[in-house]
């Protein structure tokens, strides 16, 4: 059960929060850690850090809190990895997401002008690759790196944002990677993978899952071809005479790759079923979808022949209705029902970063280095995963946010009364003093 009362509810945070503290090497550092999270967890609708600070009402500077973001000696990937150990859902999907940080200037780091996911469109933004693992029934944020592109790389660009000499380029698709490979080495059962066409689309990405054996659901473009089916190879032809032999298989003849596109168009109306599910709580939805067994074709252009895997189109019942495209890697027993509930399991992603987005203030950092990014996004994940934890203690339904911003607020009341024991009485002198005049 949830406490009942905000002091409870502050203990239960300190509590969760010690189980941090010795990734910070001076007590200071211990108390801006804890001072920063109940600033996030605050009601303030903005998660600068002077507006934190005011919250939290207490008498650290703006340079002291400032410093613990930007400078202090602590890193931020000893609390991911921290946070991975101490989350005590330890199996389920590991969701992959490109999210983006809108920004008015050219100075924060990593900023460009790139593809914003927040507003759908090309504009200045920070994007970053984040994991979230999904349990079935909550979602945990378990890492994230920011992507920065090589026009950050440069002395000038390293100096300004502080970015360490060891930080190189890294496409997406290799950042997303190398976060799965952290997730499985903290201990963490990842059952399966799902992310969207920015992964889906990646050949190396999609071979890396089949190597270890991962079921996947990815978003895939339009464009991609594929070949009907495991497509039939022709033992290499003898050459009579001098030459070196032929060493690697045909295509059988008329067997040629098709765009997924084309593949959807041309299949028969009957083959089109609807299917309703829901996800999680909310309404449930519904849509028409094609599965057909298929063979990627881009491996091909090296002569290797990809693993078989699912076709998913979805079409919407709208008046103009539009489809979209996935690669789904379940056996081929796999029922329509089956393959649709788990590509469409990634919308627990989009709920938890309206949360972290619009409650705890994950893109509103306004610092320009890259450290404070990273410290900012951890301590975001460490709040958030608080809340999830109190909320997987609770028997009835999850809270709802209005109710979680209503139990903070006390939190933040009951901890200025600890921190400031003396405060009612001077307001009740004040209060004497002013009845007398």
């Amino acid at each position: 059960m949830l406490p009942r009362n905000a002091p409870a509810w502050l203990d239960h945070l300190l509590t969760w929060l010690e189980q941090f503290e010795d990734c910070f090497g001076h007590v200071a550092q211990r108390g801006a850690f804890r001072r920063y999270v109940l600033g996030l967890l605050g009601d303030s609708r903005r998660k600068s850090m002077s507006a934190m600070l005011a919250r939290v009402n207490d008498s650290s500077t703006y340079q002291a809190f400032q410093h613990f973001i930007t400078d202090a000696p602590w890193m931020a990937e000893q609390v991911w990895r921290r946070l991975r150990a101490v989350i005590p859902d330890r199996e389920g999907l590991l969701i992959l997401d490109g999210t983006s940080f809108p920004k008015q200037g050219t100075r924060s780091v990593g900023v460009a002008r790139q593809y914003c996911g927040t507003l759908g469109k090309i504009a200045n933004c920070q994007v970053a690759v984040s994991v979230a693992l999904w349990t079935g029934e909550r979602a945990w944020m378990v890492g994230a790196r920011l992507y920065v592109s090589e026009a950050w790389l440069t002395p000038e660009q390293r100096q300004r944002a502080r970015i360490p000499a060891t930080v190189r380029f890294q496409e997406k698709w290799r950042l997303a990677l190398t976060l799965l490979r952290q997730v499985r080495a903290s201990g963490i059962s990842v059952t399966g993978v799902l992310g969207d066409a920015e992964f889906g689309d990646n050949t190396t990405l999609r071979r890396a899952f089949h190597r270890a054996k991962l079921p996947y659901a990815l978003g895939v473009s339009s464009n991609l071809k594929v070949f009907v089916a495991t497509p039939p190879l022709v033992a290499p032809a003898q050459l009579v005479g001098k030459g070196r032999p032929r060493t690697r298989p045909r295509l059988a003849q008329g067997i040629q790759s098709i765009v997924v596109s084309a593949l959807a168009r041309e299949a028969a109306t009957r083959e089109w079923r609807i299917v309703t599910w829901r996800n999680g709580t909310n309404r449930p939805w519904r849509a028409s979808f094609l599965a057909r067994r298929v063979t990627p074709a881009h491996d091909w252009r090296h002569r290797r022949v990809a693993p078989e895997v699912w076709l998913l189109c979805e079409r919407d019942l709208g008046a103009t209705p539009r489809t979209k495209y996935y690669f789904v890697n379940l056996p081929p027993t796999a029922s329509l029902k089956e393959v649709v509930r788990f590509a469409h399991q990634r919308w627990a992603i989009e709920q938890q970063y309206q949360e972290l987005k619009d409650e705890l203030g994950l893109d509103h950092f306004e610092g320009r280095t890259l450290a404070g990014w990273q410290r900012h996004v951890v301590l975001t994940a460490v709040a958030y995963a608080w809340l999830q934890h109190q909320r997987r203690h609770q028997r009835d339904k999850l809270p709802t946010l209005p109710v979680a911003r209503a139990v903070i607020t006390e939190i933040l009341t009951a901890h200025f009364f600890v921190t400031h024991p003396h405060y009612l009485d001077t307001m009740l002198k004040l209060k004497e003093i002013n009845l007398r005049i």
